[in-house]
């Protein structure tokens, strides 16, 4: 595909039932993005932010065609779960109301994020599927799916980051007991674990490292999504750790499917191709 080499970039102001939230919107060196991709950053749900993961989202946009919206969400221990839920889900309401789809029509919709955000964003999907709002996508690298820390691969490289002990305190921050609904009566879950039936989902694009503590989390997940009939892309990198979104996102010879961003990006620009059915 033909890579845009110029992204531009503002900062705006969502309106949200609970005030002001901060997006930064990046736009591919294109005259139409392709669509929208709202974009959640990692942080263990307690740190982050759009300024952080400024550069990794510009080229995020840059190798995607998407406009990428970086969402500041609330973050713990200020506030808990659903909050950031509902910010994430905040973006994509104002970002559905754009009009830089075909002939000034409404734009492809995506959602994403990496590490904790892209735990939010997959549970956004949910929240999006239960809603019938179209999502032609969610794209996570690696997130965190399950606050018990279980699987095997939390404890198969014991000293790793993110250790298991380490976002077990993580996942009390951001959760809080009971079972949040919006005011329209959806459930808003903390991980897509909770939820019993994932038929309908958006398409999956999503990527893990082979030496990252929570990569069985992302393997458990695009198994069970695969059962439920959804259409998933996952990629596992050879020699890779958490936190691999935010390097550099081209490999040697400047390709970028050879890093996890630059795969994540082109995996998303096939899945809504409309000449190219499979990712």
């Amino acid at each position: 595909m033909a890579t845009p080499t110029v992204v531009s970039w503002e900062q705006v102001s969502v309106p949200t039932p609970s005030g002001p939230l901060a997006v930064r919107v990046f736009r591919p060196g294109t005259a139409t993005p392709r669509g929208w991709l709202v974009w959640a950053h990692g942080g263990s749900w307690r740190a982050g932010s759009a300024q952080d993961w400024h550069g990794a989202t510009a080229e995020l946009a840059r190798d995607s065609g998407f406009g990428v919206m970086s969402v500041d969400y609330r973050l713990a221990p200020d506030v808990r779960h659903p909050a950031m839920v509902e910010d994430v889900l905040s973006a994509l309401t104002w970002a559905g109301e754009q009009r830089d789809g075909p002939v000034g029509g409404p734009p492809v919709l995506a959602v994403g994020g990496d590490s904790a955000g892209g735990t939010l964003a997959a549970s956004a999907a949910l929240v999006c599927r239960d809603r019938g709002m179209p999502l032609a996508a969610q794209v996570l690298a690696y997130p965190p799916l399950d606050p018990g820390c279980a699987a095997a691969s939390y404890h198969r490289f014991p000293d790793m980051f993110p250790t298991a002990s380490y976002l077990r305190a993580a996942w009390q921050d951001y959760r809080q007991p009971g079972r949040p609904v919006a005011a329209d009566g959806t459930r808003l879950h903390s991980t897509p674990f909770e939820a019993a039936d994932l038929r309908g989902l958006a398409p999956a694009v999503m990527a893990t490292g082979d030496l990252d503590p929570v990569s069985d989390d992302v393997h458990r997940y695009g198994r069970v999504l695969r059962a439920a009939g959804v259409r998933v892309a996952l990629r596992e990198f050879r020699q890779t750790g958490h936190g691999a979104f935010l390097q550099p996102g081209r490999g040697p010879g400047g390709h970028p499917a050879a890093s996890l961003r630059g795969w994540l990006a082109q995996a998303l620009h096939r899945f809504t191709s409309p000449d190219d059915a499979e990712a």
